[in-house]
């Protein structure tokens, strides 16, 4: 999932193509169980400067690793075509909550990172998965790939815009 700049909405996935004539919509999804995209009950689905508000009707997991989706309001084929290239987006307050210590993506995404000397390594630019764990990618004077393991992320201030690593600043 990552954040709209336009109004800090989430987005959490876009429209890759139609499915059907009835206004069905292929869906390429950012959350990490696929498929939770479709517990969002409203979606804005539009360029990031302008969505439209639609009601899920109803998705499911489509062939091999696809999702679609139905939105009222979108009856055939053609107004399903108008959406393709759309992100997907919601309001951060349809976000679950989470437990202490835990944290969205979107959240991390442009938190200063700083090692236990205090020195600013540079900005999280973004995250992503590897399958043992998740990496920040930390854009300062050079790229950085830091694990997001418990080990090296040592705390995050949100409301400083701030994450302290113990991570050497040669690496």
């Amino acid at each position: 999932m990552t954040t709209s700049p336009a109004r800090r909405l989430v987005c959490l996935g876009r429209v890759v193509g139609v499915w059907g004539v009835e206004g069905w919509l292929k869906i390429h999804s950012y959350t990490r169980n696929r498929a939770d995209i479709f517990e969002y009950g409203s979606w804005l689905v539009g360029p990031a400067e302008r969505p439209r508000r639609y009601e899920l009707e109803t998705g499911r997991e489509q062939g091999r690793g696809g999702l679609v989706a139905k939105l009222a309001g979108l009856d055939d084929r053609d107004a399903a075509a108008a959406e393709v290239g759309s992100l997907i987006q919601v309001s951060p307050e349809q976000l679950p909550a989470l437990g202490e210590g835990e944290y969205f993506w979107h959240q991390l995404t442009g938190l200063v990172v700083k090692n236990l000397d205090g020195k600013p390594l540079g900005t999280v630019e973004y995250l992503f998965e590897t399958g043992a764990n998740d990496v920040l990618v930390v854009a300062g004077e050079r790229e950085r790939l830091i694990p997001y393991i418990p080990a090296v992320i040592r705390d995050v201030d949100l409301e400083a815009g701030t994450m302290r690593v113990d991570w050497d600043e040669d690496f």
